[in-house]
């Protein structure tokens, strides 16, 4: 920071006063900014003012809109300096006052400095790397403000201006380094050019300094830089996570948290402006992604648009078209932060950061990724790593996912650089092979479909049933929007195939919450095509849907009477059978059990009379689960036994994983009826039993279920810790659990005593 910086708006400040003909005291009154903080600013005592004391000042001076420019400009200047030595290379700036949050990452670094290694014969380097906005360089200058006294050696602020064409060499940043650290010239001289390096690295190796290494664009910018021995610790920051360099600590900078932006934007444009409406303030901070750069556009354009309010900020930012461009403030531009480092990406990259904005939903696979670009596997792979390596792209596991705002850049970028017929191309071949892929991942769960034909596996590798459903999981938000994308375009045989094909998958993944549109979409298109058996089918896996995932089984009753209808008009006695099934379920969930038998004997008979195994061993099942809610506790347990026994029978007819869904509510039945008759031991088996094969099959929503009555029977076998053990795993199950259930093991473990270990 120079005195020239300070001069500039010091001294406008104060010419500003005199013209308006205001003392101190007068401006501090009318400001509320207090009078000596005025006059540290005018005399550049103090370091650059936020942008809230800036607009107090212009108010309480009563400036023009353009005096009001000029102020902000010349407070913009003081805060980024402009006296660099020609190798970047000065003392460390302060840290800027209104910084919040990074604890966390603060502590991180805090722990790096303080460590054995750190002040033995061994530098620390920590790279500090995150996409463009991320605030890296501000995180970098807050940690060396906290971390000052540890380096009494030195403390420097290095710019690599990665970014730029003309960057310093790695000879000139050495010799900045050397001649800001006070090493004489004749020293210099001596060593010449070629002996710079060495001297770089012995003055290093004999003091702790913290050399903050500033917009690196690769390893080659930094490599050099990095000393060989001593205590030194270098705060590197980058766009690209620098994966070259080795024995570095790295730390992904991405966005604030919610709390943190909502503070963040709260300090720039003032507490008084941001209390009246909290609300808009966080939906401001969430349309700016919660991207440090962003929020701090967004905080410029408050503090000097006073007649604004946050909520026209946020309808402004809310429209998507016009949200990058709402988001630049004098110099700060954060489509143009974005634009530097997408300039460097190579031609592959950039079509696959372009061509991402076309999967739907916020995350992809690789195969997903490959898809929408056309290339190979290992191509995409590489294109998108490139992109995460940049900065561009955020990664967990084997997902990719765009930030919102770079979204939207790159959406920017696909409609200027490829036409709107290459665009929809894409898009279609996406959709397509999504919704392929999401019929030959369902049909594992078919019966007597299984393993997809090896010619139509495409760039998804689809071997058994587990990959299926991970696949139809992490890809659900992708091909549902192209399901109602073939549903909008009137593609009505593919809409009902989708759905047909993923009927026996549903059961493993109930609590999703889009069943009843994907089932209800396809019974609409069963009548588009005027195919009764179809629009059948469909109505009864649109009954079980509003039943089970909604909870509304008076509803499902007029949808099964519907179903009964189309199947009779098909003459399809199978179909007539499920809706019979389907109609006792609802009685069941109604608390109507004893109407439930005459419907599933009814199916029972259908079913076997027609060979429909799959469909017998639904009939059976729901009879004995009946008849034990209807209170004929010894009755459903021989029915239990019975089909337990069938189906041990049958196995080598039935699919795999039907097979196993039926053996663990089988389980489970008998669990509950033992339990009626307080014998525990046998409970806790059947209990136990249907537990691991749950587990086995990784259905987290009947998992859950399971470990409740587990629970339940621990409890009344007196194993309450056991018991609460089963309702703690309960809990950690995450969103797929069946929330009903989750609620139960919460309301049990509460009212549980407190084991010994909770109780000292």
């Amino acid at each position: 920071m120079t005195e020239e910086g300070a001069e500039t708006f010091g001294g406008l400040l104060r010419a500003l006063r005199h013209a308006h003909s205001m003392t101190l005291e007068a401006l501090a009154e009318t400001s509320g900014v207090s009078a000596r903080g005025i006059g540290d600013l005018e005399r550049g005592r103090r370091s650059a003012p936020q942008r809230r004391t800036v607009a107090a000042l212009a108010r309480g001076l009563g400036l023009t809109e353009r005096e009001q420019q000029d102020l902000f400009d010349a407070a913009r200047t003081r805060r980024t300096p402009r006296a660099y030595s020609t190798t970047g290379v000065r003392s460390l700036p302060g840290a800027l006052d209104d910084f919040v949050g990074r604890e966390g990452e603060l502590a991180q670094l805090a722990q790096l400095a303080g460590t054995d290694e750190a002040r033995a014969d061994r530098p620390v380097v920590a790279i500090l790397c995150g996409p463009p906005g991320a605030g890296k360089t501000t995180l970098a200058l807050q940690a060396a403000g906290r971390l000052h006294d540890l380096f009494p050696g030195g403390r420097l602020f290095v710019d690599l201006r990665g970014a730029d064409e003309q960057r310093p060499t790695a000879a000139e940043s050495i010799l900045g380094v050397l001649k800001a650290l006070g090493v004489p010239d004749r020293e210099l001289q001596r060593s010449g050019p070629q002996g710079h390096p060495a001297l770089y690295r012995e003055v290093l190796a004999d003091r702790r300094c913290l050399l903050v290494l500033d917009n690196a664009r690769d390893e080659t910018q930094v490599r050099p830089l990095l000393p060989g021995s001593g205590s030194t610790m270098l705060l590197v920051t980058s766009r690209r996570m620098l994966t070259g360099l080795d024995n570095v600590h790295r730390l992904q900078v991405g966005e604030l948290r919610v709390h943190d932006s909502t503070a963040f934007l709260s300090d720039l444009v003032g507490a008084e402006r941001a209390a009246p409406d909290p609300d808009a303030l966080a939906d401001v901070a969430a349309l700016c992604g919660n991207l440090p750069l962003a929020l701090r556009v967004a905080g410029n354009w408050m503090a000097t648009r006073t007649d604004w309010s946050t909520r026209r900020l946020a309808d402004s930012l809310a429209q998507e078209e016009n949200r990058l461009d709402t988001l630049a403030a004098g110099d700060l531009h954060v489509a143009a932060a974005f634009d530097l480092s997408y300039r460097q990406l190579s031609p592959c990259a950039a079509r696959m950061f372009r061509r991402l904005v076309l999967v739907p939903g916020s995350d992809s696979g690789v195969a997903c990724a490959a898809r929408v670009t056309g290339q190979g596997l290992l191509d995409a792979e590489d294109a998108l790593e490139e992109l995460v390596e940049a900065g561009l792209l955020g990664a967990v596991g084997s997902r990719y996912r765009l930030h919102d705002l770079l979204r939207l850049y790159a959406r920017r970028c696909l409609t200027s650089e490829e036409s709107a017929d290459e665009i929809a191309a894409a898009q279609s071949a996406l959709y397509k092979w999504l919704l392929e892929c999401a019929v030959l991942a369902g049909r594992w769960y078919e019966p007597d479909h299984g393993a997809p034909p090896a010619d139509s596996r495409g760039t998804v590798d689809l071997p058994d049933a587990e990959t299926a459903r991970e696949w139809l999981q992490a890809e659900g938000d992708n091909w549902l929007a192209a399901f109602r994308a073939a549903a909008a375009a009137g593609d009505h045989a593919v809409v009902a195939q989708t759905a047909e094909a993923l009927h026996w998958f549903s059961d493993h993944w109930i609590f999703w919450g889009h069943w009843t549109e994907i089932f209800g979409t396809a019974a609409h298109s069963a009548r588009a095509l005027e195919d009764p058996l179809v629009e059948a089918t469909q109505l009864n896996y649109l009954a079980w849907a509003v039943m089970v995932c909604d909870g509304r089984p008076r509803d499902a009753l007029s949808l099964c009477d519907e179903a009964l209808a189309a199947a009779r008009r098909a003459d399809n006695a199978v179909q007539q059978a499920w809706a019979h099934v389907y109609r006792a379920l609802a009685f069941r969930y109604l608390g109507e059990s004893d109407q439930a038998h005459e419907p599933l004997n009814q199916a029972a008979e259908i079913f076997e009379a027609a060979g429909d195994v799959h469909g017998l061993l639904q009939a059976l099942h729901s009879r004995a689960k009946s008849l034990e809610l209807s209170g004929r506790t010894r009755e459903a347990l021989v029915s239990f036994r019975e089909t337990l026994a069938w189906l041990d029978e049958t196995d080598d007819r039935i699919e795999p994983h039907i097979s196993a869904f039926a053996r663990h509510g089988l389980h489970e039945g008998l669990g509950r009826c033992y339990s009626r008759y307080r014998q525990w031991p046998e409970a806790m088996h059947h209990h136990r039993t249907a537990v691991d094969i749950a587990h086995g099959g990784g259905n987290i929503a009947m998992l859950s279920r399971h470990l409740v009555s587990l629970a339940e029977a621990l409890e009344g076998a007196g194993r309450v810790e056991e018991a609460r053990d089963a309702l703690r795993r309960c809990l950690s199950l995450g969103p797929d659990a069946a929330p009903e259930r989750v609620a139960h093991a919460r309301d049990l473990l509460a009212r549980m005593p407190a084991s010994e270990s909770e109780q000292t």
